[in-house]
């Protein structure tokens, strides 16, 4: 365990020296040119596109910085050859990778922390007035985020163990819109009567690509359509199925990882 936390900690400490921290005071320094523009709205209709901007910023911020941070993590260890001398020691390969997952993932919560607090900042800012009703999703859309970026990057890195990082960017890409935009469409289709082999197909793209929407929180009319029960069951199945699936990815990337030569 020393030698996995070890490397968690080396992982975390280099995505920290890439000043991809700049990137977060850049969110909201953006954010806080483009809600002005918002002033003509009702002051509903300005909170809910606000915070709908809010989320989205976030998201879309979030899914870069956990691509870019995976992606590189074998292929750079490799290049640099540090990888070499790392194996070369008491460090199983598995224990290797799972470190580097380890660190990507403490460095993804760090700085989605970290941008949500600038953003909520920056939204109390813009209204003047805040209530913790306003504030809820702004504070549970991050949490749920840490584990849709976790499994971003399982998906990444388990592309790192046998594609290049320009292929793994699109295959990444590509699983998460397909993921996030198509799988509920699946899903829906698995839930009707239709043929065998309609419903076969649509089981097999359903859970072969993970539900990225699964770990949204939306709000207003869009919350009530999403959950139909509490929203705590709501979260906590939504973090159980994360964690699921990042299970089964790294187990992938480290018997492919094992079996690879370098």
């Amino acid at each position: 365990m020393g030698q996995i936390l070890a490397i968690a900690g080396t992982t975390l400490g280099e995505a920290i020296r890439r000043r991809v921290l700049l990137i977060i005071l850049m969110v909201g320094l953006a954010f806080l040119i483009i809600a002005p523009s918002l002033s003509q709205l009702t002051p509903r209709g300005q909170t809910n596109v606000l915070t709908s901007m809010t989320l989205g910023i976030l998201k879309i911020t979030a899914a870069i910085l956990a691509v870019t941070l995976t992606v590189y993590l074998l292929p750079n260890e490799v290049e640099r050859r540090t990888i070499y001398t790392i194996l070369s020691k008491p460090v199983q390969r598995w224990q290797f990778l799972l470190g580097k997952y380890l660190g990507s993932v403490a460095a993804l919560s760090l700085m989605i922390g970290l941008m949500a607090i600038v953003l909520i900042i920056a939204f109390a800012l813009q209204q003047g007035s805040v209530s913790l009703t306003s504030l809820d999703p702004l504070i549970k859309a991050p949490i749920m985020l840490v584990f849709q970026m976790s499994l971003l990057a399982a998906v990444a890195m388990f592309f790192s163990t046998f594609a290049s990082p320009v292929v793994n960017f699109f295959l990444t890409a590509l699983v998460y819109v397909f993921g996030t935009l198509l799988n509920p469409f699946f899903e829906s289709v698995t839930t009707k009567q239709n043929t065998v082999s309609v419903n076969f197909f649509a089981n097999i793209a359903h859970y072969a690509f993970p539900n990225f929407s699964n770990l949204d929180i939306k709000t207003g009319a869009e919350m009530e359509q999403q959950i139909t029960g509490s929203e705590t069951v709501y979260m906590m199945n939504g973090v159980i199925y994360a964690l699921v699936y990042c299970a089964i990815l790294v187990t992938l990337a480290v018997l492919v990882f094992d079996r690879r030569e370098l």
